[in-house]
């Protein structure tokens, strides 16, 4: 956990909204100078704020409507913080909340340097990143759809069918494979929508990668060179990370991509983990299915999960996996250096 913690002559703490934002500026000795309510927009904020932007700092908690702020107070020079929305706890624990208490509260938080940090992700990548993690919600709206045809498959007691989607004919080939016609139509529907989704999700592809090759080329391409990585989680991993600097420890990043769990202690007893939604859940996606696909067709890599395996169980192998590729690749994108299979099954 990061705070904040520089001293400034203003602290100005904002609950924020689609609409309406509720903003607080205290001073240095903790008075309140601002408190009101206003229209979530460029102009009114930069009205209010006028007579304290000699040194003055915004923090607001980290919710889907913060870009605009962010880029604003950017373009204007502001230093901007964005609070971690699980970490900030005094905002919820109070006996009455609104939103006038809240950007009291953030300004308080703020002013005292306890006000725990996120990543504000620059405006360059943010909307790239943002298209990446909606391809992934297409792919899986897809592969429910893909789920909802095998499922029937199996409720009507049918043969197993090889869905090839890609096969000139294979959705005719699909359809008939229900006798019923309500069925048929059902499948039909699941049919039109998988076309739309693949042919959507093939455009987005080429897309990502055209940005991904400006962004940042070598990071990418030091990416695929891992054994189980492709482009589509090569990807997903740089748009998440950003910049790996932004990690000071490898430690670090395993705790962000929620690689390792954090256990809960006092007095020497230990109580179970905690934080389990804590950090980025699109790196712990990525590095999962990375674990996976690193097994497919690679003896090598088979026989070091045996290993695992006869330590650990089965259950904990795969997560040990995917935590050794997490600190692997943390250390190819800091060193800039390609995979070296023998040295990562020997480390």
């Amino acid at each position: 956990m990061r705070f904040y913690t520089q001293e400034h002559r203003h602290y100005c703490g904002i609950d924020l909204h689609t609409r309406f934002m509720y903003v607080c500026i205290l001073n240095q000795k903790g008075e309140i100078v601002l408190h009101k309510n206003m229209i979530a927009a460029p102009e009114p904020f930069l009205k209010a704020i006028a007579p304290f932007r000699d040194d003055l700092v915004v923090a607001v908690e980290c919710i889907f409507t913060w870009y605009w702020l962010a880029d604003l107070c950017a373009k204007e020079s502001i230093p901007f913080i964005l609070g971690h929305a699980l970490y900030m706890k005094a905002i919820h624990g109070g006996k009455a909340k609104n939103d006038k208490i809240d950007s009291r509260k953030i300004a308080g938080l703020l002013r005292s340097g306890m006000i725990p940090q996120a990543y504000v992700y620059p405006a360059k990548m943010r909307a790239t990143r943002d298209l990446c993690r909606r391809r992934c919600h297409f792919v899986r709206k897809r592969a429910e759809l893909i789920g909802h045809i095998r499922n029937t498959i199996s409720q009507y007691n049918l043969p197993i069918l090889d869905l090839k989607f890609e096969r000139p004919g294979s959705y005719h080939e699909i359809i008939a494979h229900f006798p019923d016609p309500d069925v048929q139509r059902n499948i039909k529907a699941d049919l039109e929508m998988i076309r739309f989704y693949s042919k959507e999700i093939s455009v987005l592809d080429r897309h990502i990668l055209t940005k991904a090759k400006n962004h940042d080329p070598d990071a990418f391409h030091i990416l695929k060179t891992f054994c189980g990585i492709g482009p589509i989680l090569s990807l997903v991993i740089l748009y998440e990370i950003h910049d790996i600097r932004r990690f000071p420890r490898v430690q670090d990043f395993a705790s962000y991509s929620r690689l390792v769990k954090c256990a809960k202690e006092s007095a020497g007893k230990r109580m179970g983990y905690s934080g389990k939604k804590i950090g980025n859940a699109h790196l712990k996606w990525a590095f999962s299915e990375a674990a996976v696909f690193f097994l497919r067709r690679n003896p090598a890599g088979q026989k070091y999960k045996q290993r695992l395996v006869s330590k650990y169980g089965k259950g904990k192998a795969l997560s040990i996996l995917a935590h050794k590729i997490g600190r692997t690749v943390y250390y190819m994108l800091q060193r800039k250096r390609a995979f070296n299979m023998e040295k990562f099954l020997s480390a």
